[in-house]
């Protein structure tokens, strides 16, 4: 997992849907990307409900605006979420991956293709080696 490349880390990236969503998506979770609304469910900042502003595949983490933590020097810092952590209330269908993956027969892989009857192959007899030989 951790020398995992980022098309595969995209994946581990992903969050559950808000029931309702799930219901009308029906898909159970999602890869998050920048620009869904997600609600906080666990941690110090459990209920916080917000935008995702930038998306951190090498460390497994996102950012939620409205999620932030006080420095030292008084100003604010951003605190990291792990996508688990949240529940993806609002997607952001601008991209085509992404539509194409809702839409793709109704949010479930498609089904496997049976072969065409009477195109079955018979595989090649080996020559078998004459018993002299070596």
């Amino acid at each position: 997992m951790l020398n995992a490349p980022l098309h595969l880390r995209h994946r581990l990236m992903a969050a559950p849907l808000q029931p309702s969503l799930r219901e009308s998506q029906h898909v159970r979770s999602l890869p998050v990307v920048k620009g869904d609304t997600v609600v906080v469910e666990r941690g110090d900042f459990a209920g916080i409900e917000g935008k995702v502003s930038e998306v951190d595949p090498v460390n497994f983490r996102i950012y939620v605006e409205g999620v932030t933590r006080e420095k030292a020097d008084g100003s604010s810092a951003q605190v990291p979420v792990h996508p688990s952590k949240v529940l993806i209330k609002s997607l952001k269908l601008d991209d085509e991956w992404r539509k194409t993956v809702l839409t793709r027969s109704g949010g479930k892989a498609p089904a496997k293709r049976k072969p065409e009857k009477g195109r079955v192959r018979k595989r090649a007899r080996r020559a078998s080696k004459p018993s002299g030989a070596k």
